[in-house]
């Protein structure tokens, strides 16, 4: 099959672009600065040269956005929007204005979309979507924002050809140096690691290995579409997710950290408390139903493998 990836030039195209071509697909990456072979240029937000990649190619896989791991400024609130909606926007054009319009268009989009809770988990049927939780700040609002009009974008989207899958991904772990990963096991590491406000607060992560195996899963399975929650199905309060990895890390302490010494420390690093303090407690109950199955499905063994190939790097 031939799968274009729109903003697939970061960690997360990377991992596709190396599965799927293992799998003997054809790969062409979307980027703003083509450096390499099959990959293509665009803007990411008007229709060009690159729309001739997405008639006839079997998948899109949309991966564009800005990272929210920043400050949530004025001007980056705006980029994080504009860059997942635009984006989002054109490549449905693009769909749309296909003589051979791709069989499926799977979207990014994210877990946080869901509520701030501790009592239950969110999956696609009865999860709460966020916004207005009474024990939330006001400021975690506009990350729900962004995640409605990045789905609402798609939805709009006028391509009646086209299956659609918006990919509602929890915290993505691997063992590149500077992942998500990679700064959480710093902190191990230094005894950092402790409960951060408690630790209640649920973390909802996917191994690598299973988010590359669960896009496949869902371009071969013609019977799921709309919302797809991409997390492992063993969320964890943070505590334990912190006292897992320290474990994996051979490190038995660790300090623990008020909300405020969580607010200072974002500050210091140029992001933002949300990331830190939000409960994310969402489980994957339509891959589940549909049959499949995770490699890492718990966290404990899940982080002992990124250790160890954390190690090897």
């Amino acid at each position: 099959m031939k799968i274009v990836i729109p903003g697939g030039s970061g960690a997360l195209g990377t991992l596709l672009d190396r599965s799927l071509t293992a799998a003997g697909h054809q790969v062409v990456t979307l980027t703003r600065r083509p450096t390499r072979p099959r990959q293509v240029g665009w803007d990411g937000r008007t229709l060009g040269a690159w729309a001739a990649e997405v008639d006839g190619s079997d998948v899109v896989v949309n991966l564009a956005g800005r990272s929210v791991n920043c400050r949530y400024t004025e001007d980056n609130r705006r980029a994080m929007m504009d860059s997942r909606v635009d984006s989002t926007t054109v490549v449905g054009q693009a769909v749309a204005a296909a003589a051979r319009p791709p069989a499926v268009w799977l979207q990014m989009s994210t877990a946080t979309l869901y509520a701030h809770r501790h009592d239950a988990p969110n999956d696609e049927h009865d999860g709460l979507i966020g916004g207005g939780e009474p024990d939330a700040p006001a400021s975690w609002q506009y990350s729900i924002d962004i995640a409605r009009a990045w789905e609402l974008a798609q939805t709009r989207a006028d391509t009646p050809h086209t299956r659609r899958v918006a990919l509602r991904t929890a915290v993505l772990l691997g063992p590149e140096r500077g992942s998500a990963f990679d700064s959480l096991s710093w902190l191990a590491r230094l005894g950092a690691g402790g409960p951060i406000a408690g630790g209640a607060q649920y973390v909802s992560w996917i191994h690598e290995h299973d988010f590359a195996r669960a896009v496949d899963f869902l371009i071969a399975h013609q019977d799921l579409a709309g919302p797809v929650n991409l997390a492992a199905p063993d969320p964890l309060p943070q505590r334990e997710f912190m006292r897992d990895l320290r474990t994996a890390w051979g490190m038995p302490l660790a300090l623990p950290a008020t909300r405020w010494m969580a607010e200072l420390g974002a500050f210091a690093v140029r992001s933002e408390s949300e990331l830190l303090l939000k409960s994310r407690r969402v489980v994957p109950t339509r891959l589940l139903d549909a049959g499949f199955t995770f490699d890492h499905p718990h966290w404990p063994d899940a982080a002992r493998d990124l250790v160890r190939r954390l190690r090897g790097r």
